[in-house]
C-alpha cells in the first residue's frame, strides 16, 4: 500500500455531519417560516418592454419608478443597452392596462424619446405552473439519479448520492431563504445545474471507492474510503476552483440578468464540493457498505475444470 501522506477525512465525519445537520435544520426552518422571496416569474405580475433611441441605465429607470410609487420593480437590459425590460409586482384589483399606461406616462414625462412600450401579462396561473413544473423537474432529476447510481454501483451508493444531493439542494435553497435574495427562473436553473455538478463529483469519488475496495482487501471501509477521497482530492479541488473563478467573474461582471444564477452556482459549487468529500462518503459508512457487496460475481468454471 502507498506510504503517501493522507488527510483523515473520515475521522472528521462526525463534525462534518453535525455541521450539515445544523445547516439543514436552519434551512428547513427558514423555508418553513420565511419561505423564498419568489420573483415575478413565479408570482405573476406585469412585464413591459421599452426601447430607447440611446443607451440607458436600468438603475435610473428603477429609481424613477420607485419614486412614483411602483415598488418591487425589476429593471434590466434586454438584448442591447437600448432595450429595457420592466417587471412589476402583481397589484390586486389593479387594471393591468391602466398600470402599463401609468408606467408609460412616468417614462414619457422623464424622457419623451421613449420609443416603444409593450405589455405582457405574467398572470398568477402562469406563476403557479412554473412553481409546479420547477418542483417536478427537481423531483424527476433525483429519481433518475437514484436509478442510474443504483444500476451503476449498488443500492447503498445510490442512497449516499441522493442524500448528498438533497443536502446540497436544501442548503442552497436555505441560503436564498435566509438572505431573501429574489428567487427566479435563473436560480431554479442553477439549482438543477448544481444537481448535475455535485453528482459528477460524487460519481468520481464513488468510482475510486469501488476500485479501491477491490484492491485493498485487508483494509477497513473507513481506511479505503479515506484513501479514495485523498486520491481524487486534487481533481475535485482543481475543478471547483476553476469553476468558481468563472462564476465569480459572472457574478461581478455578468450584469443583473445573470447575477442570481451566478450566486446560486457559487453557493452550490462550494456546498457540493464539501458534500462530495464528507457527506457522500460518510453516508456510505452509515449504511454499512462492504467490500463483499462490491466484488464482481465469481464465474462458474466447473465445466472448464473437467476438461482434459
Amino acid at each position: 500500500m502507498s506510504k503517501e501522506k493522507t488527510i483523515n477525512f473520515t475521522g472528521g465525519r462526525k463534525i462534518a455531519l453535525t455541521i450539515s445537520i445544523l445547516l439543514i435544520l436552519i434551512s428547513i426552518g427558514s423555508l418553513a417560516f420565511k419561505g423564498l422571496n419568489l420573483g415575478l416569474d413565479f408570482t405573476g405580475g406585469t412585464l413591459i418592454e421599452v426601447a430607447y433611441p440611446e443607451s440607458v441605465k436600468p438603475e435610473s429607470i428603477r429609481t424613477l419608478l420607485e419614486t412614483k410609487g411602483f415598488k418591487d420593480t425589476t429593471v434590466q437590459h434586454f438584448g442591447t443597452s437600448k432595450d429595457i425590460v420592466i417587471r412589476l409586482a402583481p397589484q390586486e384589483g389593479a387594471d393591468k392596462s391602466k398600470v402599463i399606461e401609468n408606467v408609460m406616462d412616468v417614462l414619457h414625462a422623464d424622457n419623451p424619446n421613449a420609443v416603444k412600450i409593450q405589455g405582457a401579462n405574467l398572470g398568477a396561473q402562469i406563476g403557479e405552473e412554473l412553481r409546479e413544473d420547477g418542483g417536478l423537474a427537481m423531483l424527476y432529476a433525483l429519481i433518475g439519479i437514484l436509478i442510474y447510481v443504483a444500476l451503476r454501483f449498488e443500492l447503498r451508493f445510490s442512497g449516499g448520492a441522493i442524500f448528498a444531493l438533497v443536502h446540497d439542494v436544501v442548503i442552497t435553497l436555505g441560503f436564498f431563504s435566509v438572505t431573501q435574495v429574489e428567487f427566479d427562473l435563473t436560480i431554479l436553473a442553477a439549482i438543477l445545474a448544481i444537481i448535475g455538478y455535485s453528482l459528477n463529483d460524487t460519481i468520481v469519488v464513488f468510482d475510486r471507492i469501488r476500485e479501491n475496495f477491490r484492491i485493498f482487501l485487508k483494509q477497513t471501509p473507513e481506511r479505503v474510503i479515506n484513501i479514495s477521497i485523498n486520491q481524487t482530492l486534487s481533481r475535485t479541488i482543481v475543478t471547483s476552483l476553476t469553476t468558481l473563478l468563472v462564476l465569480i467573474a459572472l457574478f461581478y461582471f455578468g450584469g443583473t440578468i445573470i447575477h442570481g444564477f451566478a450566486l446560486a452556482m457559487i453557493v452550490g459549487v462550494v456546498v457540493g464540493t464539501y458534500s462530495s468529500i464528507y457527506i457522500a462518503s460518510s453516508s456510505l459508512l452509515m449504511m454499512g457498505v462492504t467490500k463483499e457487496a462490491l466484488m464482481p460475481p465469481e464465474k462458474e468454471d466447473d465445466e472448464l475444470e473437467q476438461m482434459p
